[in-house]
């Protein structure tokens, strides 16, 4: 059975997301502790193929050691994978704010701020050990909605997913990539009237950077830097592995490269996904207040 856990602070998305994977057939159960889920597997699932708990900062065990084992004896029976969401806190107290909803971890004189940030700590130890890393502080419910389900659907059980992902560094770096490269320092379509408008999706703007022999040899050697690590990141058992690529503002070139790289990977590997973060932007749709988040 695949096994999916849930967790992130307070107001990132957890809801959400649960109910994207209740949609994709999954069995979804809201904030069961780890705990009591190891004495209740089996008859909590039965011959349940897909399942997926949602694990929150007031149901995680005890210290380290308890999470470790507790996840150990998940993996010896089930797929197990771990999807940790986030937002920046600002975005977080802002969401809470808004729709007056009371934290969670908010006792006594705690103030939504401080609670806000004991969380981080409290949820830390899930955090390091999660397979997928989503930051949702610039996504609406219907991104983060289709951003879940290109995850898990694209993922095959025991199989590595390459995300690559284009962005703009004006617009600030992806908190969910292991691995960002700068291509800034390129020969910029922006500057060509007739380029502007186009993005690195447009023929005319490929066909530009086809002419510059500083861009191919860039993405070639991004191409030799992950293949020549791939293998060692397989080995230790990562679930998917988001290479980012960044340019001013992520219109032409870190679109190009990041195209040009998820084509030649697929030519081995089945699970490679495409993510275009500025194309996809909308500046006033980001969470909001009255879809309040978990």
């Amino acid at each position: 059975m695949n096994l999916t856990i849930i967790s992130g602070r307070s107001g990132s998305g957890k809801s959400v997301a649960l109910r994207v994977l209740e949609d994709l057939g999954y069995y979804c159960i809201d904030n069961i502790p780890l705990s009591l889920l190891m004495s209740l597997t089996s008859d909590l699932f039965g011959d349940i193929s897909q399942a997926a708990i949602s694990l929150d900062a007031r149901n995680m065990p005890d210290g380290e050691e308890a999470l470790s084992e507790t996840l150990d004896y998940l993996s010896q029976h089930f797929d197990v994978s771990v999807i940790y969401l986030d937002a920046d806190s600002n975005s977080l107290l802002k969401r809470f704010s808004e729709t007056r909803r009371l934290h969670p971890l908010t006792k006594g004189s705690m103030s939504l701020e401080e609670a806000i940030k004991a969380e981080k700590n409290v949820l830390s130890l899930i955090r390091n050990r999660a397979d997928l890393h989503i930051d949702t502080t610039r996504l609406n419910v219907h991104e983060l909605s289709e951003l879940i389900k290109q995850r898990v659907l694209g993922k095959k059980a025991h199989s590595l997913v390459i995300v690559f992902e284009s962005f703009g560094f004006k617009y600030g770096l992806p908190k969910d990539a292991d691995y960002i490269f700068d291509a800034r320092f390129l020969p910029n379509p922006h500057w060509e009237p007739e380029l502007k408008p186009l993005t690195g999706l447009d023929h005319p703007v490929q066909q530009f950077f086809l002419g510059q022999p500083l861009v191919t040899k860039f993405i070639w050697q991004i191409d030799n830097f992950i293949r020549t690590w791939l293998p060692h990141i397989e080995r230790n058992h990562r679930s998917y592995l988001t290479i980012a690529i960044g340019c001013t503002g992520g219109q032409h070139r870190s679109v190009y490269i990041s195209e040009k790289l998820a084509e030649s990977f697929r030519r081995q590997i089945p699970e490679v996904q495409l993510r275009h973060r500025e194309l996809q932007r909308h500046d006033t749709h980001h969470l909001p207040s009255s879809h309040h988040q978990e």
